[in-house]
């Protein structure tokens, strides 16, 4: 089966299951005339970095409910933003997505640009974003490849070579794959395919529209691709965070510094987070308690254990960092997890309640 055929029988398998996604337009909607809103394409797509549709379904809807357009999100205060986006994770997204609004809203008159080349120039796009919005927003003829596609690639063509080492030659294939009419509705069959049907585990080959030509498939090695090589075992690192709750029920919370893990978050005051056990650091003078509570947390690059310290304070109590946040105010909503899962165990605990 040629290149050109392989790309249709994907887009006639699409046309028939094509997810349904609060951020896409679909097959139908696209043939009677409606194109998508590339901020919306725009905002799913950083959302969707190292996070599952399942989670983020919930965080799309509240934004754009909030901010329907990218000068609305524009002219948002960075705590609102950095609060609505908390437990999705990898904050350093959140951060440039105000900065690419921001770019968008006041340099470009609102209109994002519809090339890769323009795309990357903004915060926070890298390779993958600036093809799925080139061709999922314009149907330019871009090559986009996540985790998903990557699969697809090497089952189909049965390329043993270990990730990431095959990353250029996968990429390779599935642009000689992509189409010139439709590379937008192409480039989401391929990761709808890899999402439904061609899954890390127990692939449904036998309802697959690709099953004729795959490779992997006939060679009866499907669920063993893509090989990937060994990971490096990540360390841990060591922290403590204070949890101060004051006679009122107000809690003291410090906003961490812009750069750097959960930069811009509010959470609890603590110590860095080294290797090896850290010196205590508290915020404020008072009756800490050490209850041998502990949170556990994984980082892309890391786990985290992070010691707890309690302490009730009075209502003159003066911090030497951070500030009290009175208790009507207080969301742990608005908290990244690492700092919700100390609240959620320290809010248990006799010494705090």
């Amino acid at each position: 089966m040629r290149d050109q055929e392989k790309s249709a029988a994907l887009l006639a398998w699409y046309d028939r299951h094509a997810r349904s996604l609060p951020w896409r337009v679909g097959p139908a909607a696209r043939r009677a005339g409606v194109r998508p809103d590339p901020y919306r394409v725009w905002l799913s797509e950083i959302m969707l970095q190292q996070t599952t549709v399942a989670a983020v379904k919930a965080y799309f809807d509240r934004f754009t409910r909030l901010w329907p357009g990218v000068a609305d999100l524009a002219a948002a205060e960075d705590a609102t933003v950095m609060g609505e986006w908390a437990g999705l994770g990898y904050y350093a997204r959140a951060r440039n997505l105000l900065k690419c609004a921001r770019v968008v809203a006041h340099d470009m008159n609102g209109r994002f640009p519809d090339s890769e080349e323009a795309l990357r120039a903004l915060p926070g796009i890298g390779p993958y974003t600036a093809a799925a919005i080139a061709a999922i927003a314009f149907d330019r003829p871009a090559t986009v490849m996540d985790g998903n596609v990557e699969r697809v690639m090497a089952r189909l063509f049965a390329l043993e070579t270990p990730l990431p080492a095959a990353k250029p030659e996968l990429k390779a294939l599935a642009a000689a794959l992509t189409p010139q009419m439709r590379p937008g509705d192409h480039a989401q069959a391929v990761m709808d395919l890899g999402a439904t049907i061609c899954t890390p585990r127990n692939p449904a080959c036998g309802i697959c529209p690709l099953r004729a030509p795959c490779r992997a498939r006939a060679e009866g090695i499907a669920a063993e691709l893509p090989r990937k090589s060994p990971k490096k075992p990540k360390h841990t690192r060591h922290g403590i965070a204070y949890l101060a709750r004051r006679e009122d029920g107000a809690w003291l919370l410090e906003t961490r510094p812009d750069k750097g893990l959960l930069g811009g978050m509010l959470g609890w005051p603590g110590t860095d987070w080294a290797e090896s056990a850290p010196d205590e650091a508290p915020p404020l003078r008072a009756a800490w308690h050490d209850p041998g509570a502990e949170v556990r947390h994984t980082f892309t690059h890391f786990h985290l254990r992070l010691a707890l310290r309690v302490a009730h304070v009075t209502a003159d109590a003066r911090p030497d960092r951070g500030c009290f946040l009175p208790a009507a105010q207080f969301r742990p909503s608005d908290l990244p997890t690492v700092m919700r899962k100390a609240y959620d165990l320290a809010s248990r605990l006799p010494a705090v309640n």
